[in-house]
């Protein structure tokens, strides 16, 4: 494989010319939006909170955006692979630095489940797409 994301004759999107390619933007759009909708619930407890959740939302769907232009460097899945394991580990400082990170009242939080499996996959599908690709 030559190139990570197909030419188009125009160079406005460029399609992912594999499905790992659309697993990682799935997993963005999904961890993205998530931060950006739990802003609300971040900013109760700390502006700061709220501050990081809007930026790292938005750092997930630039992310994904940027990956579907010709800007898209090779280089760019290891950035995605760790910007997403640094945002997971993120979590630990601010819930819990065990299994309890993952649980609110007493049950376990789906919201954090599901970000933290989200950027786990793209993390993983990041290192693989930066694998395949030919340098």
């Amino acid at each position: 494989m030559s190139k990570n994301n197909a030419i188009q004759p125009d160079g406005a999107i460029q399609w992912p010319d594999n499905l790992a390619g659309y697993v990682a933007i799935l997993m963005a759009l999904v961890t993205g939006l998530i931060h950006l909708a739990a802003t609300t619930r971040a900013i109760e407890m700390s502006v700061v909170l709220a501050v990081l959740f809007v930026l790292n939302g938005l750092g997930f769907l630039g992310g994904a955006a940027l990956y579907l232009t010709r800007f898209w460097r090779r280089q760019l899945f290891l950035v995605a692979a760790v910007y997403s394991v640094v945002t997971i580990l993120a979590l630990f400082p601010f819930r819990g630095w065990g299994i309890e990170a993952f649980y609110m009242n007493g049950a376990i939080n789906p919201i954090v489940v599901i970000t933290k499996a989200a950027e786990a996959v793209l993390a993983v599908v990041s290192v693989q797409l930066y694998r395949s690709v030919d340098k």
